[in-house]
């Protein structure tokens, strides 16, 4: 893996640590300011439908050899793709049960 990739991840997993943090930083000035919990989850849903997106039309493009893309660029982007989408099923799934704790919660 080149050095940008690395470099990707890294930034991949600060995005994601701040936003489990329910706060984000402004880059002008460091005041804290709430993240909408609905946006937060659909902008991780929408990134997980793109890199599904992205892995089907490398693997189209790869069968029907209408583009030079290797088979490890393919195989790459559908593990990418299988990752996201086990990780978005398993936060549903704790979405789910910490739904369930509430509302046998007795008040």
């Amino acid at each position: 893996m080149d050095r940008s990739g690395i470099n990707n991840i890294l930034e991949q997993l600060q995005a994601t640590s701040v936003l489990a943090s329910g706060v984000k930083k402004r880059a002008e000035d460091n005041d804290a300011v709430k993240v909408d919990f609905g946006e937060t989850l659909k902008d991780a849903v929408d990134k997980v439908n793109n890199t599904q997106q992205t892995a089907k039309q490398l693997s189209k493009d790869f069968v029907s050899g209408e583009s030079n893309t290797d088979l490890h660029e393919v195989m790459i982007s559908l593990q990418k793709a299988n990752v996201s989408f086990q990780s978005m099923v398993q936060v549903r799934n704790k979405l789910v049960t910490a739904y369930q704790e509430i509302m046998n919660m007795q008040v």
